[in-house]
C-alpha cells in the first residue's frame, strides 16, 4: 500500500518535512531497543536469578559507542525539528508559553499510562513476596530510559531563548553552551561529586539541540562531501584528546548521565555524517516501502521508547517461566537469539501502541471562546512532569518515584487545559 495514496493528509505533512531527518529519528528509536534487548540478560542459578547488562560487558562493547551512542544525533534532529516548529508558531502568532505547551503534550501524554503502569504494577509486587533486590534490580533497568523526557522538555523549554540567541549570534551562542559545559565538567571532576555535573543536563543537551539550528539554517548542507569528512575527523580528534585526559570514560553511554563534553564532539559528527548520507538516505526515502515504515514508526515513536523496557522484561518474564528456554548470556545461542528476541519486542510494541498510540496524537489546540494557559501555568507544569523523570535518572526507579511520575503528569496536564472564561473570572458580556 503507499501510504501517501491512501491518505492524502500524510502526503501533504510527508511534502513540509525533510524524510530523511525523519529516518533518522526512527532509526535512532528502534537502535535504542536493539541496545536495550542487547544489554538484557538474564540466568537462573543455585543462588536465584541474576540480570547483567551483557553486551556491556563485551571488550569491544566501548569502542562501539563512539559510533552507536546516538542520543546526541537525536537531540541534533529534535534541534532542527524545533527550528522549525518553532518558526512556524511565531508566524501564526502563538506565543512562547503555546509553543512549550505543545511540547509538553507531546512528552506528558505518551508518558500518563507509562506511570501509571509502573506505579501500579510496583505497588502490587511490593505486596508480594517477592525477592526486592531482584525486583530492585528490575525497576531500575526499565526505568532508566525515562531520562529522556526530562532532558528533552528542559531543553524544549528553553528554544524560544536558544532560537532568539541563535538568530542573532550563532556562533557565540554555541560558544558559550560549550564554554558553560567544560566549566562543569571540571567542577566535577575536581570535586569528585557527579552530582555537580547535573547542570550539563541543560548546557550538554542545549548544546547538541543547537546544531539542529545550525543544520535547519544550511550549515552543513553548504559544506562539501570532503569539509563534512574533516568535519566528522576533526570532531572525534576532539572526542579521543578529552577521553585521553582520564576526566571521561571511553564508553560514551558511561558519559550519558550527566550528560559530558564528549556527547557534543560525537553530535557534531553525527551530524556531518548525517548530511554527508543525505543523498542515498534521499533516494531511500522516495520508496513507499520506506515512507510508509517511517511514517508508521515514527508517529508511534514516544510509545516504542516508554515501552519497550517494560516489553523486554515481559518477554524474559515469560522466559523464566520455562528456564530451558534461557540460553547462557553473552554465548554464541544467546546472540543469535537476540534476533527472534528483537523481533518478538518489537511486535508487542506494535501490539501495543494499537492502544496507546492515540496519546501520540497531536494535541488539541486552544478551543474558540476558551483561555491559553499562561507562561507561570505552563512553567509550573513542566516542573511537575519533568522532577520525577529527573530523579529516576538519578536514583533509578522505584515505586515512589513511579507514584511522584503519574502524580505529576496528571498535574501537568491539567495545568495546561485550556480554561473557560468563567473559570478564569472573565465576565462574557450576553450577546445581543
Amino acid at each position: 500500500m503507499d501510504i501517501t495514496t491512501e491518505r492524502p493528509d500524510v502526503a501533504a505533512k510527508l511534502a513540509e518535512r525533510d524524510l530523511t531527518l525523519d529516518l533518522a529519528r526512527v532509526a535512532c528509536v528502534v537502535l535504542v531497543v536493539v541496545i536495550h534487548v542487547l544489554f538484557a540478560g538474564v540466568r537462573v542459578t543455585d543462588a536465584g536469578i541474576e540480570v547483567e547488562h551483557t553486551v556491556e560487558l563485551q571488550p569491544w562493547f566501548a569502542a562501539v559507542t563512539w559510533i552507536f551512542e546516538i542520543m546526541p544525533l537525536f537531540f541534533v534532529v529534535g534541534g532542527f525539528a524545533s527550528a522549525t516548529a518553532y518558526r512556524s508558531a511565531r508566524k501564526r502568532g502563538a506565543s512562547d508559553a503555546d509553543y512549550v505547551r505543545g511540547r509538553l503534550l507531546r512528552l506528558a501524554r505518551p508518558a500518563l499510562p507509562v506511570f501509571a503502569f509502573f506505579g501500579a504494577t510496583l505497588l502490587v509486587i511490593g505486596a508480594t513476596s517477592v525477592d526486592r533486590t531482584l525486583v530492585s534490580a528490575v525497576a531500575v533497568a526499565v526505568g532508566s530510559p525515562l531520562w529522556f523526557l526530562s532532558s528533552f522538555l528542559i531543553v524544549q523549554a528553553c528554544v524560544p531563548l536558544l532560537l532568539r540567541l541563535h538568530e542573532r549570534r550563532p556562533v557565540v551562542t554555541l560558544i558559550t553552551l560549550v564554554a558553560a559545559a567544560a566549566a562543569v565538567d571540571a567542577m566535577r571532576t575536581a570535586s569528585g561529586e557527579v552530582l555537580l555535573g547535573l547542570p550539563n543536563v541543560l548546557f550538554v543537551w542545549a548544546a547538541c539541540h543547537q546544531l539542529g539550528f545550525w543544520m535547519r539554517d544550511g550549515f552543513f548542507a553548504r559544506r562539501r562531501p570532503v569539509e563534512l569528512v574533516g568535519i566528522i575527523v576533526l570532531a572525534y580528534l576532539a572526542l579521543w584528546g578529552l577521553v585521553s585526559t582520564g576526566a571521561y570514560s571511553w564508553n560514551m553511554l558511561a558519559n550519558q548521565y550527566p550528560p559530558t563534553l564528549p556527547l557534543v564532539c560525537l553530535a557534531v559528527a553525527q551530524a556531518a555524517a548525517l548530511r554527508l548520507a543525505y543523498r542515498p538516505l534521499s533516494a531511500l526515502m522516495r520508496t513507499c516501502a520506506a515512507r510508509a515504515v517511517v511514517y508508521v514508526v515514527g508517529s508511534r515513536a514516544m510509545t516504542i521508547y516508554c515501552w519497550h523496557s517494560p516489553a523486554i522484561m515481559l518477554l524474559l518474564g515469560l522466559q523464566l517461566l520455562v528456564p530451558a528456554t534461557l540460553s547462557e548470556p553473552g554465548s554464541t545461542r544467546w546472540w543469535w537469539e537476540r534476533i527472534l528476541f528483537t523481533a518478538l519486542v518489537l511486535a508487542l510494541l506494535w501490539l501495543l501502541s494499537l492502544a496507546l498510540a492515540r496519546f501520540e496524537e497531536a494535541p488539541p489546540s486552544v478551543p474558540a471562546g476558551s483561555v491559553a494557559p499562561g507562561a507561570a501555568r505552563v512553567a509550573l507544569a513542566c516542573v511537575l512532569f519533568t522532577t520525577a523523570p529527573f530523579l529516576i535518572a538519578m536514583l533509578g526507579m522505584n515505586t515512589g518515584l513511579a507514584v511522584a511520575g503519574l502524580v505529576g503528569t496528571v498535574a501537568a496536564l491539567r495545568l495546561v487545559r485550556p480554561r473557560t472564561a468563567a473559570d478564569v473570572g472573565v465576565r462574557v458580556p450576553p450577546s445581543v
